[in-house]
């Protein structure tokens, strides 16, 4: 595992950089966005719009994680494709779902590192100056998005790895759908009672990719 983790590492490591450095661009420019209304209103007038206008300063970020998971699929997957790599590591002589599960949860391990790190930005800095009440608000909006990320993220390797183009035509069209789930609410903590359902919802899409290399290995066209 550590030598697959590595190799993956090697291959994603600039995109990776720039994945962290973006959206906790994003998160910090919400936060900034804060403390200048907080300057120029006081804290109370900030107390007042995220209660009684929905505020939440970092609806910027809903759909930075599931861009930022998207393409790192591409980054990860597209040269394995190209290049026919895959064909080789899946003649390894180890089992091809483990390697391709290696594969998978180095990506995921990657977008939970930026999740977290994120939220503790966000949660360090918005619990100086707002109640445990408000900035807990803020985080618990925000996550559906990172979940939806992290689904990107899968519904797109599943995507890249289907050797069939109809058949990626149609994964798209099921992608699509999939991943406006994540977005049917504006609301703030619209989620909050169904996120840990959304939790496992997301985790179950770690399995498509199995059916796209049970094909591969078939030699579907």
């Amino acid at each position: 595992m550590n030598n697959m983790f590595y190799k993956e590492y090697l291959k994603t490591r600039w995109y990776l950089l720039l994945m962290w450095l973006t959206t906790m661009g994003f998160a910090g420019y919400g936060l900034l966005r804060l403390h200048r209304v907080m300057a120029l209103h006081g804290v109370s007038h900030v107390w007042e719009v995220m209660l009684t206008r929905d505020a939440i300063f970092v609806d910027l970020l809903e759909y930075v994680p599931l861009i930022c998971g998207l393409v790192l699929a591409l980054v990860q997957f597209v040269p394995e494709m190209y290049h026919k790599c895959l064909k080789l590591t899946l003649h390894l002589p180890v089992s091809h779902l483990k390697v391709v599960n290696q594969m998978l949860l180095f990506g995921v391990a990657a977008i939970l590192v930026c999740s977290v790190c994120n939220f503790l930005l966000i949660g360090l800095v918005a619990s100086q100056v707002l109640a445990v009440e408000l900035w807990s608000r803020m985080l618990l909006t925000a996550l559906p998005w990172y979940l939806a990320g992290l689904a990107g993220y899968l519904l797109a390797s599943w995507i890249i790895l289907e050797p069939a183009w109809s058949r990626r035509i149609v994964n798209i069209v099921i992608a699509l759908l999939v991943l406006k789930v994540y977005f049917i609410s504006s609301q703030p903590m619209a989620y909050v009672e169904f996120l840990p359902w959304f939790a496992i919802y997301t985790c179950v899409l770690l399995s498509l990719s199995w059916i796209s290399i049970c094909r591969f290995k078939e030699g579907k066209e």
